[in-house]
């Protein structure tokens, strides 16, 4: 039978914590309720209450037994409810969490899930991508999953790091991408990209649920004898710059793609990358398409003209195809 994303997340959450007495959860509603999204009931009847702790209403709090816990030996995993409230707990993650390696060698082995992104008409505070604070901040991993696949591989990785972990999951992408995953067990490497879609015309790099908007985009393109490279990067920190240079100069022309907002959207590091690294490949001008520097609309309407679509990208795909 299918995973879906949402399971194959819980799924890994729960082979951890059988493999590893070590590892437990912590966040808001996780225990007797199951979590928001239901993805850890049934954890705290089976795991206990040490290992399922249902918290405060405090990310700076839960970030900071987090840390505390993993210095002890043990190994977090603290579930934000939504993405948005990260910034509760951005201070400990930030000038804490980040900084342990480098200021003490103490590792931080803590994971911050992170449910991330638009398309449920949650409004400008249930809705964000915030990835790119964390991404800018030396001494995390930052971790965005677009499969059920890399979700479980992923977290299984993810929880086994010795580095403090932002996990991005698109809300989503919960109960709607399904996939067989393997009965045996396995993990996904962080920092590594994966070729979503072989082409030859032209590349897409993205994260997240973008990567099914650039498939659904690539597909529609492909009717018009258009070949397109579709790169889900998986990880944002450590980035694969190799595996992105590769597609851009097999091709030679690029989109680059996200749901986070344009003005310092990964994007820009990425179009930067493929300047110093591969711009003679170029035969054409790097093109982002991105949701616009404005909070999330609640408004279904407004959010779907806010938020990238297959549409979007097949224009510009169309334009850059052309050039």
């Amino acid at each position: 039978m299918p995973t879906t994303y949402l399971e194959a997340i819980r799924e890994g959450l729960w082979e951890e914590m059988e493999r590893d007495p070590n590892v437990f959860l912590l966040g808001e509603d996780i225990g007797v309720y199951g979590g928001a999204f239901k993805l850890t009931a049934g954890f705290f009847e089976h795991f206990g209450e040490k290992r399922v702790v249902d918290t405060p209403i405090s990310e700076g709090a839960i970030v900071g037994a987090a840390i505390g816990a993993s210095f002890v030996g043990l190994r977090p995993v603290a579930e934000m409810q939504f993405s948005d409230f990260i910034t509760c707990g951005f201070d400990q993650i930030v000038n804490f969490a980040a900084k342990c390696r480098y200021r003490w060698n103490a590792p931080v082995p803590i994971v911050v899930r992170a449910p991330s992104g638009g398309g449920i008409h949650g409004g400008p505070f249930h809705s964000q991508n915030p990835e790119m604070w964390f991404v800018r901040t030396p001494g995390l991993k930052v971790v965005a999953p677009a499969t059920a696949y890399d979700a479980k591989g992923l977290i299984k990785s993810a929880i086994r790091d010795n580095d403090p972990v932002i996990f991005f999951e698109h809300k989503g992408l919960y109960r709607r991408i399904k996939e067989e995953l393997p009965a045996e067990e396995y993990t996904v490497p962080i920092g590594k990209a994966k070729i979503a879609r072989e082409g030859n015309h032209l590349s897409i790099v993205t994260y997240g649920a973008m990567v099914w908007t650039a498939l659904e985009a690539a597909e529609q393109l492909a009717q018009e004898g258009v070949s397109v490279e579709v790169v889900d990067l998986r990880t944002l920190v450590p980035l694969d710059r190799e595996t992105v240079c590769e597609s851009v100069k097999k091709t030679s022309k690029v989109l680059l793609l996200h749901e986070d907002t344009r003005t310092g959207g990964m994007a820009g590091e990425l179009a930067v990358t493929i300047t110093e690294s591969v711009f003679e490949y170029l035969d054409a001008p790097i093109v982002r398409v991105t949701a616009p520097d404005t909070p999330v609309p609640y408004s279904p309407p407004l959010e779907e003209a806010f938020l990238p679509n297959a549409a979007k990208v097949v224009e510009k795909a169309r334009w850059l195809h052309r050039y």
